[in-house]
């Protein structure tokens, strides 16, 4: 019989406050070797973004994470949205159940979002064997949710295993994915600065990790001095109107096909009666719209640490012109790669498992390709870090 001492790793690790503490090495703590590490991404993404289809490809990759939630029961398990694609660590009593909720997810992407997906689980014992590890860390994005941060180089790793046809989990299943929480309401969030950047930097060599930790403290610092360090989220929430194919991606998402008709006049109802919650300062029951629309904006992931800085940020362009700047510097110098892809607006992909309570969780991302196009310019990516 499996042991579940482990099963509770991840919610007995202290929670981060200072954004900046995610770059040290010391505040993270390794996955049981007994782990693993369920992974997808979807195939040819690029075509999809010239395409336009930006919205499906991030609710694909975040229906990776709803999907193994819920089959999970909702615990507290580490996971990274990354645009195109997920990661979400899970201990072993939980491996055939994260199994099946991969492959229920990979044939509802196919069938309803007609894109194709890998999905992969990748043992913390090869990882290992690989020379690679996969260090946690918990950061608090606001008071009610904090989201995982990856270091080591073992998450990294996996994603190019799975890649090169390794772990991969190849049998479909016709069961329907539980997606209850999944979620695309809100409407592209516009620059208020002047350009949304989606920013990926990672290190090269493990030989100057203190110089490329230094590169990521100066990086951060150029938007803390804004009132919303960069967050693309206003503060009193983003915009929600009223979107007929938000409303058809969620109710594919959330209800089968006999039940979409009923589904969507559900969630039509629900977005009118939020937006008259809101216009007018009303609370239904503990349900206060403005706050909760608070709530959205502080809960938003929009900087992370997965075996390198990603942040999606709303600058203007002298910020633009300083990150340029010192990420060619940083790369010049043997420090850092790095993909930047800057567009007009940012997109918001949620999981909201009970909208009375303060921690539903909100993926950033930007609106015209996002982490997919700056990950594609990583020249390095591909390649293990030089010695």
């Amino acid at each position: 019989m499996q042991s579940e001492s482990n099963d509770f790793f991840y919610s007995v690790l202290p929670v981060l406050t200072r954004f900046e503490d995610v770059t040290d090495a010391e505040n993270y703590t390794s996955l049981p070797d007994d782990w693993f590490l369920a992974l997808a991404d979807i195939v040819g993404s690029t075509g999809a973004i010239a395409e336009g289809r930006y919205k499906d490809v991030n609710m694909a990759g975040a229906s990776v994470i709803s999907a193994i939630l819920n089959v999970l029961d909702q615990t507290d398990y580490p996971f990274v949205f990354g645009g195109d694609g997920a990661l979400v660590a899970i201990p072993p009593t939980k491996r055939l159940d994260a199994r099946q909720a991969l492959s229920s997810v990979c044939s509802w992407v196919k069938e309803e979002l007609r894109l194709d997906m890998r999905v992969a689980l990748v043992p913390m014992k090869d990882v290992r064997k690989a020379g690679r590890d996969v260090g946690v860390a918990r950061f608090a994005a606001s008071p009610s949710v904090s989201y995982a941060m990856f270091n080591g180089g073992g998450a990294s790793w996996a994603e190019q295993q799975m890649k090169a046809g390794h772990f991969l989990i190849k049998e479909e299943s016709a069961a329907h994915p539980d997606l209850t929480g999944l979620s695309c309401r809100w409407d592209a969030i516009p620059s208020q600065r002047g350009q949304i950047v989606s920013l990926i930097v990672s290190p090269t060599s493990p030989s100057t990790m203190n110089e490329f930790r230094d590169l990521m403290v100066r990086l951060i610092a150029i938007t803390s001095h804004t009132s919303r360090n960069g967050n693309p989220v206003p503060a009193e929430g983003p915009p929600l109107r009223y979107n007929a194919q938000n409303i058809e991606r969620e109710a594919h998402a959330t209800a089968p096909p006999d039940k979409r008709s009923a589904r969507k006049w559900a969630i039509r109802m629900q977005i009118w009666l939020t937006i008259l919650l809101y216009r007018f300062n009303l609370s239904l029951g503990r349900f206060n719209a403005r706050q909760y629309a608070r709530d959205v904006a502080q809960n938003s992931d929009f900087r992370k640490f997965d075996d390198g800085l990603k942040m999606t940020l709303d600058v203007d362009a002298d910020q633009l012109k300083q990150i340029r700047s010192l990420l060619e510097t940083g790369k010049g110098n043997g420090i850092c790669d790095y993909g930047l892809h800057s567009q007009d607006s940012a997109l918001m992909t949620c999981l909201v498992f009970n909208p009375l309570s303060h921690n539903h969780v909100h993926f950033i991302d930007g609106a015209s390709g996002g982490y997919a196009l700056a990950a594609s310019q990583l020249v390095n990516r591909p390649k293990p870090m030089r010695p």
